[in-house]
């Protein structure tokens, strides 16, 4: 078989792997794709004669690329490392972890992606490497450039965020009650009414197509809306007067809003909640995304 036949039989292979560490990482299943896609570039184009383990190779690969992407979001940025911290970790990030350690994978769902989409690209990408796709540290290292104790300290303080998210004696119910609280404060444009729902620094995701259909549908003097905003203020500015259309729902079993015109939703609101207050919204727009979620209207 040619070489390049069999590279691409080896690609195809992995290519679920890929995609599923890539998502993961970037939360997206269009970006997903495209940092495949690159993926596959760099492979065309780089010389695998001394490569043993192509799979192992095509994981690095995607998870730089992922990494990359993530960094070159502005939406966040990492914490900084002192020198003594990028050589050693604390004495608790160092020792083994029973509950940290279990590979998580079966346990992935959307919700955890709201989590992960709090992180910081190397906290995210040491976590989604080791906790859900069991690489070693050592590997993942070399990826982030940085040392092992470094990179086991990055996805343990990750861990214990995700955790700490799970673990939340969340009340759905009242959660319920914020989620119709906002919508209704939305449509009626009650701006000071969102504004006493939102966390003084609530964050507002959006993902491509959600940006797409927000600015196809803006009306004149509406504020645009941008993959990454922060503060009460900004966030109620883009919802005061909209939302007339969305409505609450269950997704995968946490209150949320969905706009779902003719019964088919086109946008999906998750929000994140502490206590009463919404501390960060990410709206979804891209269709395989919302097509992978387990969807409830709540009727009134």
């Amino acid at each position: 078989m040619h070489d390049d036949d069999w590279l691409a039989e080896r690609f195809e292979e992995n290519r679920p792997r890929m995609h599923a560490v890539a998502y993961r990482m970037l939360g997206s299943a269009t970006e997903a794709d495209d940092a495949v896609q690159e993926a596959w570039f760099r492979l065309s184009r780089t010389d695998t004669g001394d490569v043993r383990n192509l799979g192992g190779w095509l994981t690095t690969v995607v998870s730089r690329v992922a990494l990359d992407m993530l960094r070159s979001r502005t939406s966040r940025r990492e914490d900084p490392f002192d020198d003594a911290e990028r050589d050693t970790a604390t004495a608790d990030d160092a020792a083994p972890d029973p509950e940290g350690e279990v590979v998580l994978a079966d346990s992935v769902g959307p919700a955890l992606l709201v989590v992960l989409d709090s992180l910081a690209p190397a906290e995210r990408l040491a976590f989604v490497l080791h906790d859900l796709f069991a690489m070693p540290f050592d590997e993942i290292a070399a990826i982030l450039e940085r040392t092992p104790a470094a990179t086991r300290q990055l996805a343990s303080r990750a861990r214990r965020r995700v955790q700490g998210a799970r673990s939340s004696s969340a009340d759905p119910a009242r959660q319920r009650l914020v989620v119709d609280a906002f919508l209704a404060a939305s449509r009626n444009g009650q701006f000071h009414d969102l504004l006493a729902l939102l966390d003084p620094d609530v964050v507002l995701r959006a993902d491509e197509v959600a940006i797409e259909n927000a600015r196809a549908g803006r009306a004149q003097g509406a504020p645009e809306l941008a993959r990454l905003l922060r503060g009460a203020d900004a966030v109620a500015g883009v919802f005061s007067g909209r939302a007339a259309h969305a409505e609450t729902v269950l997704l995968d079993g946490v209150p949320a809003a969905a706009y779902a015109p003719g019964g088919r939703p086109k946008a999906l609101f998750r929000f994140t909640f502490d206590g009463d207050r919404i501390v960060a919204i990410d709206m979804v727009g891209d269709p395989e995304s919302i097509d992978a979620v387990e969807l409830t209207l709540l009727r009134p």
